[in-house]
């Protein structure tokens, strides 16, 4: 609801003003938990969606974009209704920690009109385009090490789609759709953007592929984009475009609206590094079979580095925090003497090096574990290149989704998607060796706690209860073994010793 204005209004009150206005809910989804906002955002050149507002996840209280495709024929729309809901399954299936996280989707049909509405992460920092412009403008150099963590992320990013099977291609990768948090970690967005240019491009409102056509643009896609079927290569062009830019800054232009791709030679002819020239020109070859791959790029000998110890160390813990109490960092660096030995290097003939423990900050330690969690400081150096069997749809080509055959595709359940990452269990009898009181606590990715409470049997199976968890949308599937394992851990110690005489409770992190 707008406000009156008086006559004479200060400025502060005209932006407060607009800032309720921009506040207001303009509509809520079906569940009631995400409500869009009348201020429109920008999170990057994502074809055929119209409008992308900001909205509120009034379950965790955080903002996220309330994304709108439309339809122009309500028929068409219902002829593509079971392709388009296999298709925003799959998309939820997209998990990495460098890749802009997809929420939910609903389809709408009322009052006449046809739009599907998906809801995403909010990247509040903005896009690496910008961060870039803000630099330049400063008069600063892009720091080399910043570089590298950067490009490592993307690749990161990338290595995983790429290692789906079949493999899917992003097909629109650019600094517009790339983002930077405050912490430095990166994320690329629009990955969804080719269920709309290969899938149903003419039923959309506008021009799902403007995108080819925009000159801003045109020098990030490959030159055989377009004119043959999509491939993995077509992203390694597009982020050695990427790379150039962060190295370069900006790829001058010369006025010019297309940046040509002798601007392009030049830029990479202006850095200094010869190993990160090397890199970049690796990338944008023409030939898209001479262009290497995203995981072979992590080796080239700009990015490669043998990782710490304390890095190896933090993705261990992270891998494994499930086996570990919440807080066991913090009352572990509490137990432990400031003034001891952690780890002594002796020489011959010299004295040694010794490092204690209070050489090391607890705050520092917690921070670098959060960043490691975050995906900042990926060990993709040592990932195998099995294939990700997840999202089949989004690699289809328009000429496979006009000629495959249709299979018919369920209707789309309320699923958990988020990962336990911290269960506390506890059982307590209640009648005379027959039933107990079963008590979980869940904690989730996102720190979103659960209690689920219900009586038991000796007789139950742990790996029903399991399964009635993920049904009752509880836990995600893939939680669901550790979760079986766990409960039957928690049965053998509640039912296999006295009443009195054991702990019933458990934890797993």
């Amino acid at each position: 609801m707008t406000m009156p204005v008086p006559e004479r209004n200060s400025g502060s009150g005209v932006k407060e003003e607009e800032s309720e206005d921009e506040s207001e809910i303009l509509e809520e989804s079906p569940c009631g938990r995400w409500q869009k906002r009348r201020e429109q955002v920008s999170q990057g050149n994502v074809p055929g969606i119209e409008t992308a507002s900001l909205a509120m996840d009034t379950e965790e209280g955080v903002e996220v974009v309330w994304n709108e495709v439309q339809f122009s024929d309500k028929k068409v729309f219902k002829t593509l209704e079971d392709k388009i809901k296999e298709m925003f399954e799959n998309l939820m299936q997209v998990d990495h920690p460098n890749i802009v996280k997809f929420h939910k989707y609903w389809l709408d049909m009322r009052e006449g009109r046809a739009r599907v509405i998906f809801i995403t992460e909010y990247m509040s920092s903005g896009s690496l385009k910008q961060f870039l412009k803000k630099t330049k403008k400063n008069h600063k150099t892009m720091n080399v090490k910043a570089w590298k963590r950067w490009c490592t992320q993307i690749l990161s990013a990338l290595s995983y789609l790429h290692s789906c099977d079949p493999p899917i291609i992003h097909g629109n990768l650019t600094c517009d759709n790339i983002f930077i948090q405050h912490n430095g970690l990166i994320k690329i967005g629009s990955v969804w953007h080719r269920l709309f240019v290969n899938v149903f491009p003419e039923a959309v409102h506008g021009n799902v592929q403007h995108h080819r056509n925009d000159k801003r643009t045109m020098h990030f896609f490959a030159p055989e984009y377009g004119l043959t079927e999509d491939d993995p290569a077509i992203d390694i062009f597009s982020f050695g475009i990427c790379a150039l830019e962060m190295a370069v800054l900006e790829i001058q232009a010369n006025g010019d609206t297309v940046v040509s791709s002798e601007a392009i030679v030049h830029a990479g002819q202006s850095l200094e590094d010869p190993l990160m020239r090397e890199f970049i020109q690796s990338c944008v070859r023409p030939a898209a079979n001479l262009r290497p791959t995203a995981h072979n790029l992590l080796f080239h000998r700009v990015l490669f580095e043998v990782h710490s110890l304390k890095l190896l160390a933090a993705h261990c813990f992270i891998n494994n925090q499930y086996l570990l109490p919440e807080n066991c960092v913090e009352e572990k660096t509490k137990s432990i003497d400031p003034s001891g030995i952690m780890a002594e290097i002796k020489h011959r003939g010299r004295p040694g090096v010794q490092l204690k423990y209070s050489h090391v900050s607890p705050l520092e330690l917690d921070k670098f574990l959060e960043d490691v969690k975050n995906g900042i400081y990926p060990l993709m150096n040592f990932a195998s290149q099995r294939p990700h069997l997840v999202p089949r749809a989004l690699s289809l080509t328009q000429e496979h989704t006009e000629t495959g055959v249709k299979t018919p595709t369920p209707e789309p359940q309320e699923m958990e998607t988020r990962k336990v990452v911290q269960v506390h269990c506890n059982l307590e009898s209640i009648d005379e060796g027959t039933r107990s009181h079963l008590s979980i606590f869940l904690k989730m990715d996102d720190k979103l706690h659960r209690h689920i409470s219900c009586d038991v049997q000796p007789t139950d199976s742990p790996k029903d209860l399991a399964n009635e968890l993920v049904h009752y949308a509880f836990i995600c599937e893939e939680d669901c073994e550790r979760m079986t394992g766990f409960l039957q851990d928690a049965w053998a110690k509640h039912w296999s010793t006295d009443r009195g005489s054991s702990d019933p409770t458990a934890v797993a992190n």
